[in-house]
């Protein structure tokens, strides 16, 4: 007989389950990806500005939706590109981690993580049960999302290079130091000053003369200009590049990057808060609103852009009075209200 026995099937993980995590981690660690650009200041100033701008959202026809919750979700597709909270009656569950079935392109179930301190549990849920946010999704996998960041590895991995160069020049070179010619010494000595150099900083630093007389006569007065040793970064461009790449990065997350201009005014302010809102959170809050209405059982709305005030001000009151103004002269006129609603649709009014 043969001497090996027959072996069960094995089973495995599969998703992003956290073996999956552990493998990808190393993965990305040998191919010299480490994904640290989120633990940048550009990166988590977007975090908050939707952290801050979902949290305040007016939520109709739910109240699951908290702030915290909302806050939790904005933080979570900001860096991840979903979030999944398992539906109970006293709330709504986040969950760390999650693994799921489909059919048709569609999630029927999943097994997922809820965290304790004392340890995380385990539940199988069907899809009813859970509501699960994601953005970004390809065609090839809709029902897994995908973050800004991650859309845009490029330009983040630069923003992270910079970043980390920038760190270890100011860590490790001899900013604000100075070399001045000394006379002839021991070598031991001259070595024990060479190897004071690297962060030495703010500090004097001396090196031989390497022009002295045959005759041994003093050295010319041109040998004992002393010169700066410190690093001359504008010769690489770091400045241009970091905010090249930190301006890339704030566009992905809808941001525009005349916010963080040192330069900027109140009016570019309040554009880059409606651009914000109107072209990044709301589609976000709109896709929120349409999982609630289909998991609660309710139709479930949210809205950034009142909460926010973003929006022009001067404007609408302007328009209002416009509207008062026409609907005023369209009563004086006779006008019916069947009248007065085909006026309004030919410019677009609605309710």
């Amino acid at each position: 007989m043969w001497p090996f026995k027959r072996k069960d099937i094995e089973t495995r993980s599969s998703g992003s389950g956290y073996t999956a995590q552990v493998m990808q981690a190393r993965a990305d660690y040998i191919t010299g990806v480490d994904g640290l650009a989120e633990l940048t200041g550009t990166v988590q100033g977007c975090v908050s500005l939707w952290e801050g701008g979902l949290s305040l959202a007016d939520v109709e026809g739910t109240d699951l939706l908290t702030p915290g919750i909302l806050a939790l979700s904005a933080r979570s597709l900001a860096l991840r590109g979903e979030a999944l909270f398992l539906i109970r009656e006293d709330g709504l569950l986040p969950c760390s981690d999650w693994d799921l079935t489909t059919r048709n392109s569609r999630p029927v179930a999943y097994r997922v993580g809820i965290p304790d301190t004392g340890g995380g549990t385990t539940e199988t849920a069907l899809a009813g049960e859970v509501l699960h946010l994601r953005i970004g999704a390809d065609v090839s996998m809709p029902y897994v999302g995908q973050s800004p960041l991650r859309r845009s590895r490029l330009t983040a991995g630069l923003l992270q290079t910079m970043e980390t160069v920038l760190s270890e020049v100011y860590s490790n070179a001899p900013i604000g130091s100075a070399v001045i010619p000394f006379p002839e010494a021991e070598d031991q000595d001259m070595s024990a000053l060479a190897r004071g150099f690297r962060g030495f900083r703010g500090k004097v630093l001396v090196r031989e003369s390497v022009n002295v007389t045959a005759a041994g006569g003093p050295a010319p007065q041109s040998d004992l200009k002393p010169n700066d040793i410190s690093p001359d970064l504008s010769k690489s461009m770091t400045k241009e590049t970091l905010a090249s790449a930190r301006s890339s990065i704030e566009m992905v997350y809808g941001v525009l990057p005349g916010l963080s201009n040192i330069s900027t005014t109140g009016p570019m302010v309040r554009e880059a808060q409606r651009h914000l809102a109107q072209w990044a959170l709301m589609p976000v809050a709109a896709m929120i609103g349409q999982e609630a209405s289909e998991k609660l059982g309710s139709t479930v709305s949210l809205d950034v852009m009142r909460p926010l005030q973003a929006f022009d001000a001067g404007g609408r009151a302007r328009a209002l009075g416009t509207i008062v103004k026409a609907l005023g002269e369209a009563k004086a006129l006779g006008l019916s209200e069947a009248e007065t609603a085909q006026a309004l649709n030919l410019v677009d009014f609605k309710e």
